[in-house]
């Protein structure tokens, strides 16, 4: 009685599943490609800032690792970089600046590139559009960078303003 009462229990549940209509199901994930091609160039730092710059090791690595970002192709490359990008970042942070941008205007500016680094990274681990944030670190790179041309153009002669010889 048993096998009876499941066998038509089972019947039902399939004459009931079926209504005619064939069920597909949509794949409503897009994948994101990460668009290399629309990444805006290294501004040029002007030659005094980069003699400065070269002696700085841990910026070196870091600018090293940005390179890096123009060479990925997908997602899986940007998320490597990015990555490598934090860790340096973080060592960047650490390190000693050299005295002429151990200035609140350079730290500040650094700050915002990683807040930018990290916005990258959560769009890469969401499955989210990369292109746009990665265009928006590299201008808040760019505006670093820019910071070392100004600092630099911007250097006051202390002498001649306190008039001493």
């Amino acid at each position: 009685m048993q096998k009876l009462t499941r066998l038509i229990f089972l019947i039902s549940v399939l004459v009931g599943c079926k209504d005619g209509k064939e069920t597909t199901v949509e794949d409503t994930s897009q994948v994101q490609y990460f668009e290399y091609q629309k990444l805006p160039k290294k501004l040029e730092i002007n030659p005094e800032a980069t003699a400065i710059l070269n002696d700085w090791e841990e910026f070196k690595e870091f600018s090293g690792s940005l390179d890096v970002l123009y060479r990925a192709t997908n997602n899986e490359d940007l998320s490597l970089a990015i990555d490598d990008l934090l860790e340096k970042e973080k060592e960047l942070s650490a390190a000693e600046y050299p005295e002429l941008f151990n200035v609140t205007q350079i730290k500040s500016r650094q700050r915002v590139l990683r807040t930018f680094m990290l916005k990258v990274k959560a769009s890469i681990l969401n499955k989210s559009e990369t292109t746009q944030p990665t265009i928006e670190m590299i201008e808040a790179y760019n505006i670093l960078r820019n910071q070392f041309n100004i600092i630099m153009n911007s250097q006051l002669d202390t002498k001649l303003i306190l008039d001493e010889e």
